[in-house]
């Protein structure tokens, strides 16, 4: 990478010390320095795709308490780390850090030197508060790319709001086209403003990394849970952009197509999608329900999605007659898509989950070996890998004073500083 270039005494490699050996290729963001200074969910999670592909991460967090995460989910484990910390945040490297000190200021602009990209995910404010807003660190690295991350963005008159996923998804509108028609609201089973902003950031942080290789400079990247959440609605909002009728919750049924969408079998549910004319004339004949075919109801798209319900409530007359299994089994044999409804465990010990290594094993120092989510893209020539346990918390705080070439007088000079006190 052409525009990284260290001074030959500054290591910005994070060490090859726990888990798997080297590749024969350096993997694609080697030599890229993130200082990650986010808590909880979209900002580590965004940081650790960017480990995952080889940038150093170094994880800043506040002393005694670090990441809020740690001690979250209400059960134990062996260590004081909590089961979702240590899967959003392997292959980081950690140091404790208070960033209310000036002495901690201090030591975080001298990283702040050597970063390639920051992320913060503070409420829009505290870090500009501290001294370590976008203008002030631009001036000390104008090639650094520093990504904020909040729930309505850094401006407008929600950004001062407190951001989760649960509001991002009720005000986005996610939670209005989510669950049954008549129902209560239901939110997404999965943090789709979260993991999506974390996603959204993530392409703009490469982005403005491209950018950075022509111009040599960086800039400031604004993500937000709520954006990102309203990014997802593709569909929705075009029916209404369109049509003028406002969406609703349709269950597990379709905006665009009928039948798509979980239907009961004898023993419960499986999905299935007859999603155009071919696929909807295969289905009758293999259901044996020629009536259907001819029944101006059911003529085409349109028809089937106006009269969705009595369709659902003929076919599953027939669907009735079979299990779930046998009828994804049969349906997928002539070429009609269906699936059946696993469970999470039921997913990842799938002969195709475990095909795509979607469940991981990473060594740890308190808890053994522990698993990890495995990657969800695929490289031929770098493929990601794990290179570092989610760290300790400080564990890497002497060895990064090091690196920086601090001595024992300085560091010693910072501790009375309050550099790394609660």
């Amino acid at each position: 990478m052409d525009d990284i270039g260290r001074p030959d005494d500054r290591s910005t490699q994070a060490p090859e010390d726990a888990v798997a050996t080297a590749p024969t290729r350096p993997l694609p963001l080697a030599g890229l320095r993130v200082l990650d200074v986010t808590q909880v969910m979209a900002g580590p999670f965004c940081s650790m795709l960017l480990a995952d592909l080889g940038a150093d991460v170094i994880k800043v967090e506040p002393p005694g308490t670090g990441d809020q995460t740690r001690g979250a989910m209400g059960f134990k484990m062996k260590g004081p780390d909590s089961m979702g910390f240590l899967n959003m945040n392997r292959n980081k490297r950690s140091i404790a850090l208070n960033l209310k000190s000036e002495a901690g200021r201090a030591l975080f602009m001298k990283l702040v030197t050597t970063a390639d990209i920051l992320v913060e995910n503070y409420r829009p404010g505290v870090m500009k508060k501290l001294g370590l807003g976008y203008e002030v660190l631009r001036e000390h690295n104008p090639r650094l790319i520093y990504a904020s991350i909040s729930g309505f963005g850094q401006s407008g008159p929600w950004a001062m709001r407190p951001g989760y996923d649960l509001m991002a998804q009720a005000m986005s509108g996610v939670m209005s086209v989510t669950g049954h028609p008549g129902g209560p609201p239901v939110k997404a089973g999965v943090p789709v403003a979260d993991i999506g902003c974390a996603l959204f950031c993530v392409y703009g942080i490469l982005s403005a990394y491209i950018g950075r290789q022509t111009s040599g400079e960086g800039q400031y990247i604004d993500a937000s849970l709520f954006d990102s959440a309203l990014a997802f609605s593709i569909w929705d909002i075009s029916e209404y952009w369109g049509t003028g009728r406002i969406p609703k919750p349709l269950g597990t049924a379709n905006l665009m197509s009928a039948p798509y969408q979980a239907v009961r079998a004898s023993d419960g549910y499986f999905v299935m999608g007859a999603t155009n004319q071919k696929l909807w004339r295969l289905l009758c004949d293999v259901l044996a329900r020629t009536d259907l075919v001819d029944d101006p109801r059911f003529a085409d798209i349109p028809a089937r999605l106006a009269n969705r319900d009595v369709l659902i409530e003929e076919l599953e007359t027939s669907f009735a007659e079979r299990t779930a299994e046998e009828w994804v089994t049969h349906l997928l044999a002539v070429g009609i898509p269906a699936g059946r409804m696993n469970t999470y465990p039921e997913a990842f010990e799938s002969e195709h989950g475990r095909h795509r290594e979607m469940r991981i094993e990473v060594p740890h120092p308190n808890e053994g070996s522990v698993p990890n989510i495995g990657f969800p893209v695929k490289f031929s020539g770098t493929p990601p890998r794990t290179r570092m346990h989610a760290p300790l918390l400080g564990e890497h705080t002497e060895s990064l004073l090091r690196e920086l070439g601090l001595d024992d007088d300085d560091t010693e000079a910072l501790r009375a500083g309050g550099a790394f006190a609660p």
